[in-house]
């Protein structure tokens, strides 16, 4: 049956709300891709992307059949998304990381459903609370506050004495380490997150000189 201009239209509609929970997953996405998480971008928008899409599914998919319950699709993407998340949660050394990320996949699949159902408002305000949330609770931040707290970043080659070396270089230039947070990258690189507190008279350029002359390290970002 050829579709109507009426259709045309609507199915216009649902595309654009395709193409809205794209952009929020990319927000939230992008928040996360900047602290290094595992789930980046590509990951919460076809998140965002799926959900908004099996919720149309779930809505608009059994108009033409009589007594079938929709929403009970829509309902197994809040358990299917829990698998999902389950993946960027890893235990090292006793320490549990990816737990922020995974309830986020799981807040950006609602996000998707708010969309793919029409409520533009809640997703998109759902959206900002979201990335406020990441950004204004990062364990960081309070620091920053009440401690003259920074965030470091580094990269460095997997050397056995590395991190006691870097604790003594640190110490050596008047840094003082509240926490620190170790993820393994490829090739035996080490991405290390620090939250630091500095001394009045610290210099970057000093502490940089340091690491310089170091042959694990590789790479470093200090805010």
């Amino acid at each position: 049956m050829p579709l109507t201009i009426k259709d045309l239209f609507v199915h216009g509609l649902w595309v654009i709300r395709l193409i809205v929970a794209i952009l929020c997953g990319c927000l939230i996405g992008y928040e996360r891709s900047n602290r290094n998480k595992g789930a980046g971008v590509r990951t919460h928008a076809i998140l965002a992307l799926g959900s908004a899409l099996v919720m149309l599914i779930s809505k608009y998919g059994f108009l033409d059949v009589g007594n079938i319950d929709g929403s009970r699709i829509a309902a197994q993407i809040v358990s299917g998304v829990g698998f999902l998340g389950a993946g960027v949660i890893f235990v090292r050394n006793g320490n549990v990381s990816g737990l922020t990320t995974a309830a986020g996949l799981w807040a950006t699949s609602g996000v998707g459903m708010c969309i793919g159902a029409g409520m533009y408002d809640m997703g998109i305000t759902t959206t900002l609370l979201l990335i406020g949330l990441q950004i204004l609770f990062h364990k960081g931040f309070f620091l920053k506050l009440t401690q003259n707290s920074q965030s470091m970043h580094m990269e460095i080659y997997y050397e056995e004495y590395a991190l006691k070396d870097i604790h003594f270089v640190f110490k050596k230039c008047g840094i003082d380490i509240y926490s620190m947070k170790i993820e393994n990258l490829k090739n035996k690189y080490m991405y290390i997150e620090m939250e630091i507190s500095a001394s009045q008279n610290f210099q970057k350029e000093c502490l940089l000189n340091e690491m310089m002359k170091k042959t694990y390290f590789k790479k470093l970002n200090y805010c």
